[in-house]
């Protein structure tokens, strides 16, 4: 039996997780062995010396800043993985499913299924065969837009993950409106919306206000729900460099994450040889699931009772006075709001203690240029809005928005997922430029507002959606509730996919169904025009253009921006201002047609896109004008503290809270261990000793996981194993997406609709264990 968490199964006590550091060998020997288990040693090597390099490709990983000035490898662990994902020599043909029958595939695992290869002919599902056969292309899209034509615009949905590039993000939303619909949900809806939607309100921009320059003059960082280690390492330089000036980092998490305790950089010879590792963590708190809120309060209650006691005394004031006078609305009524709360309710809520919280804000009044660094441990709660709305007032209280050093740093995941919404991708009328397309192309934009990802799957489950077009991502394994939402996806009359490799959306599938393999970013894009270049944008709001340097798959693979605009040309009357067959000879063009759409931010486009670090965009917070709806920032009061008021958990059961391993991005599982946690199978529950031992288990444990609401629904996770971890008491961990059953799709941030998988109630019942007999 394998060892979970360090602990032999079927003992308790103290948990023992790994102290190994971010980095060092083991991410070098995680590296050597994507690359032989992908069958590229020697291509994989080469080609990882061009990522994030001026004129090389961009990571189809993350979406963390690339630096002006690269490193000689600018690349971590999850980007060489990847890599090697996307360039692996096993490729998936007809013969495949000739093998194979989908409902036989249905027993894979997640990770054998896009571990058989980059798919690499088009497709169409033969319901006699229960198997995909090949088609031609102009088959495909002739028969796809047929199907189209004969739809109700308002019911087909046009989804896109994160990773397709700006070019092809364009010509999608406009394939998209010029069909009918604003419903272009795309994988912000399920992450960082909660940002989008609280940052225009506060600071008046819908994203961060940090570049990578700021990490050079900063004197303190602040973490919150971001796991630098496993969802954007290349940000350990950054961090590393920080420690050494002696720059202070304050973490607030649940699980203490290996690349927030610790880092061995595996680009020094000198650290790798000596084993040295940067602590870099200065403050380590273990804030409960939901508890942010809470904690970001207590903070600012300690600010502001420290200023009370300085202007009482005459000594230096610890709020920007100056600052929140000239810059600021809604002070007092943040500071009144804060000074009701007591102590023992804010305790309560964020799971720490008065001092601890004291001790952070001590650091915090010391600084004076602070960043605030934040993932979806914020966003994916019912209070997603709410908390990064109080991230952004305890910024405020010092002024540390809008000068070197300081700001608000959300850290995006996906590689272009910032870029897709800058370009169009939004299912809001009011973000995208409607007018202006009307100007160009001559048609009239549909102006009601379009599904996002939750309300999509409402209408799926309703029977109300015709067609899902999938842009990239993995669908039907990202969202909740699959114990309804499988049933829905079978139901619908058509889906199309536009993929690399084979998933779980493939398989759970449209009546009439149709997977189209594209080229990856990497690879070598050839067109009529000459080899292509794409464009991308940052989590700093930096673009950057990107250059495949692989040989492609194989000589069938169109890419993202051919297959758009075939469909386009079958689903839509021609447009003599659309010539989509040029855009696709040449994507400059598409550039110079984003340039034109979106003036501001794309003038000379195609002349500013190799700009070494990307050019950025505008960003008015940064530069202190606030696009507000007051003229100024605005201090915003919570409703509640309660990290969710919608789904309290009952006495008997944990509050669990999703995560990911080293071993994946999103919802693709390069391997099924997580050395960082010391977890060797995914299926598995992250439990503190003292909530096993209250409810009678050990670790080792089988169990089943069910969520804990009466709505007339079953949710239930089996064959879960129980291990021992350091997790806040009352709480529970398990890895996403294995645990997205367990989210009602009802369950969602308000004003956002981002599933809220970091809280949600669940009671846990044994079913087996290796020691102990059921009683």
């Amino acid at each position: 039996m394998s060892k979970q968490g360090g602990k032999t199964p079927g003992k308790t006590g103290e948990p023992n997780e790994p102290k190994i550091p971010a980095g060092g060998w083991g991410s070098l020997k995680e590296v050597g062995t994507i690359l032989l288990k992908e069958r590229v040693p020697f291509e994989g090597a080469q080609l990882l010396t061009h990522q994030n390099k001026p004129d090389g490709y961009m990571c189809v990983s993350c979406a963390w800043a690339k630096p002006a000035h690269p490193h000689p490898a600018e690349f971590c662990e999850s980007g060489a993985k990847a890599t090697a994902w996307e360039v692996t020599s096993k490729h998936i043909g007809a013969d495949f499913f000739q093998r194979h029958t989908l409902r036989e595939l249905e027993t894979w695992h997640d990770h054998e299924l896009e571990a058989a290869g980059r798919l690499t002919v088009p497709m169409r599902y033969d319901g006699a065969l229960d198997r995909y056969v090949e088609i031609t292309w102009e088959r495909a899209f002739a028969e796809i837009g047929a199907e189209l034509r004969k739809m109700d615009p308002k019911n087909v949905v046009f989804y896109s993950s994160g990773r397709a590039s700006l070019e092809t993000s364009y010509m999608y939303q406009l394939l998209a409106r010029m069909y009918g619909n604003n419903n272009l949900p795309d994988s912000s809806n399920m992450c960082h919306e909660s940002t989008s939607v609280a940052l225009p309100k506060t600071i008046g921009v819908p994203i961060g206000t940090v570049v990578l320059d700021d990490f050079d003059h900063t004197d303190c960082i602040f973490f919150f729900g971001q796991n630098v280690g496993v969802n954007s390492p290349r940000m350990l330089h950054q961090l590393q460099d920080a420690r050494k000036r002696g720059v202070p980092i304050v973490t607030f998490n649940p699980l203490r994450e290996r690349g927030l305790v610790s880092f061995v950089n595996p680009q020094s010879p000198t650290e790798m040889l000596t084993g040295h590792e940067t602590v870099i963590s200065t403050q380590y708190h273990q804030v409960k699931a939901g508890g942010d809120t809470a904690a970001l309060m207590g903070m600012c209650k300690a600010v502001l009772e420290a200023d009370a006691r300085a202007v009482a005394e005459g000594g230096p004031r610890a709020v920007d006075a100056d600052f929140i006078a000239e810059h600021c609305h809604g002070f007092d009524g943040f500071a009144a709001a804060v000074g009701a709360r007591g102590w023992d309710e804010i305790e309560r809520e964020a799971g720490l203690t008065q001092a601890q919280m004291e001790q952070a804000a001590g650091t915090y009044i010391r600084a004076r240029s602070v960043i605030g660094v934040y993932g979806m441990g914020l966003t994916q709660h019912r209070n997603g809005v709410q908390n990064v709305q109080m991230l952004v007032n305890l910024l405020l209280l010092r002024g540390n928005i809008g000068k070197p050093g300081a700001g608000i740093c959300p850290v995006r995941g996906h590689s272009n997922v910032q870029g897709q919404r800058t370009v169009g991708i939004t299912e809001k009328p009011e973000l995208a430029p409607l007018d202006k397309l009307k100007e160009l192309y001559g048609f009239e934009p549909p102006r009601d507002k379009g599904m996002n990802t939750v309300e999509a799957c409402e209408a799926i489950r309703a029977g109300k959606v015709q067609a899902l077009i999938s842009l990239g991502g993995n669908l039907v394994r990202a969202v909740p509730e699959h114990g309804l939402m499988d049933a829905a996806w079978r139901a619908l009359p058509l889906t199309v996919q536009i993929s690399t490799k084979l998933n779980r959306s493939h398989l759970v599938h449209g009546r009439t169904a149709y997977v189209l393999p594209c080229l990856g970013r990497i690879e070598i894009d050839r067109q009529a025009g000459g080899e292509q270049a794409v464009s991308v944008e940052d989590s700093t709001g930096c673009m950057h253009g990107s250059r495949g340097r692989a040989e492609p798959a194989a000589d069938t693979l169109l890419s993202e921006p051919a297959i758009v605009a075939g469909i386009a040309k079958a689903a839509l009357d021609p447009n003599p201002k659309v010539d989509w067959d040029a855009w696709v000879a040449d994507y400059a063009k598409v550039r110079d047609a984003i340039a034109a759409t979106y003036p501001e931010i794309f003038h000379e486009f195609n002349d500013r896109m190799w700009t070494p670090g990307g050019f950025r965009k505008p960003v008015a917070a940064a530069k202190r004008e606030w696009k507000t709806p007051t003229g100024k920032a605005n201090f915003t009061v919570p409703d509640t503290l309660s990290a969710d008021p919608d789904m309290p958990v009952p006495a008997d059961a944990l509050r669990l809270f999703t995560v990911r391993s080293d071993g994946q991005f999103n919802t693709t599982i390069y391997s099924l261990e997580d050395r960082f946690r010391g977890v060797q199978d995914r299926k598995v529950l992250l439990m503190a000793g003292a909530d096993m031992a209250r409810l009678g288990l050990a670790d080792g444990d089988i169990v089943t996981a069910s969520t804990a609401v009466d709505d007339g629904v079953t949710r239930t996770v089996e064959g879960l194993r129980v291990v021992e971890y350091g997790v806040p008491a009352g709480c529970v961990a398990g890895y996403y997406p294995e645990c997205n059953p367990l989210i009602p799709l009802w369950h969602y941030a308000k004003e956002s609709k981002v599933p809220a998988a970091k809280s949600i109630a669940v009671r846990v019942e044994r079913t087996g264990g290796p020691d102990r007999p059921l009683h």
